[in-house]
């Protein structure tokens, strides 16, 4: 893609402020707990797994996840947020939704209020059932535009999600409409598209990707700008084919602890994304298997990446009507 030069430039960066950011040593004495925010099985699962097994080797100490969902994420990530901030418990889950909790009304946190660790970029996928009417997305697109017609049903991980973000940004882009159908993360909004209990799921790749290749969901189209290779499948189209120009900042999935955490757990952390995380193999084998993006990043690069799709997502909620508070009351321009 267009922004891997970038992406070496930040990984770069985040190197060279671990040498200098990491001067403590932090020996966790007891397991470590990443709290998931989705149900098991959904994108932001599949990735921390990966990332709890790479951390263990580097802290020397267990890594357990557990998954909290409810509340498109927001539940886990308050019970993180409520709890001691001593390095022993982490949240996680896509950065974007991390951000937009305030703007929509579900935490009052925002991304300031955390030091960001992240792994991987996902990308975004609107699918079919094989049985409904839209066997390509010229057909959905149709149907979504029609004046007067009915609101086609589309599965989401949830409010907030990189699904329902991507079903904004094709309502905002078209002024077409849809009937959100939420569901508590993306693993149980594709089974429901794969079971019909809706048409059209939009969610993000790595969720979609098994359902794909096994025939049981057809991709219409990728948030991308250009063709999206699936590894056993073949290429998914872009949505510029039919929406030109509607194209997003990357969506970023990793780990984060409140800042106000001991400095010597940020300082080892920081110092285990440069040694350990931004060489995995197994993380960058993962986000080839998925179609997705090896992007290990922390500090500043980490935050400064993150509020790019941050900062599109939280005016769209607001435009699209579905935001409680206005972006730039709480830190968030337009520009």
């Amino acid at each position: 893609m267009r922004r891997r030069d970038l992406l070496l430039g930040a990984t770069a960066a985040m190197a060279g402020s671990g040498r200098s950011f990491a001067q403590g040593a932090w020996k966790p004495d007891h397991p470590v707990t990443i709290i998931v925010p989705w149900a098991a099985g959904g994108s932001t699962d599949q990735c921390v797994r990966v990332v709890a097994s790479e951390l263990q080797a580097a802290l020397g100490q267990s890594c357990v996840v557990v998954n909290q969902p409810g509340a498109s994420g927001s539940i886990g990530t308050r019970n993180v947020l409520a709890g001691p901030h001593d390095g022993y418990t982490w949240a996680s889950g896509a950065a974007a939704d991390l951000g937009c909790y305030k703007v929509l009304g579900l935490l009052d946190t925002s991304l300031d209020d955390w030091n960001l660790y992240l792994a991987i970029a996902n990308v975004s996928v609107i699918c079919a059932n094989p049985s409904s009417p839209y066997k390509d997305f010229a057909a959905f697109f149709a149907a979504m535009t029609k004046p007067g017609g009915t609101e086609v049903p589309v599965a989401t991980a949830g409010i907030s999600s990189a699904g329902q973000l991507m079903m904004e940004m094709l309502r905002a882009a078209t002024k077409g409409a849809y009937r959100h159908v939420p569901y508590d993360g993306g693993n149980p909004a594709v089974i429901a598209a794969v079971a019909g209990e809706t048409p059209i799921v939009s969610c993000l790749l790595v969720e979609a990707g098994d359902m794909i290749k096994a025939k049981r969901l057809v991709p219409l189209a990728a948030l991308a700008d250009k063709p999206v290779p699936l590894a056993g499948y073949g290429a998914i189209p872009p949505i510029t084919q039919w929406v030109p120009g509607m194209a997003a900042p990357l969506n970023y999935f990793g780990i984060w602890l409140p800042k106000d955490a001991p400095a010597e757990v940020h300082a080892t952390m920081q110092q285990a994304w440069q040694d350990r995380i931004a060489s995995s193999k197994a993380l960058r084998d993962y986000a080839e298997r998925r179609a997705a993006l090896f992007t290990p990043l922390a500090g500043q690069p980490a935050h400064d990446e993150a509020m790019k799709l941050v900062r599109q997502a939280a005016w769209l909620y607001y435009d699209g009507g579905k935001a409680k508070v206005s972006p730039d009351t709480v830190g968030i321009s337009r520009a």
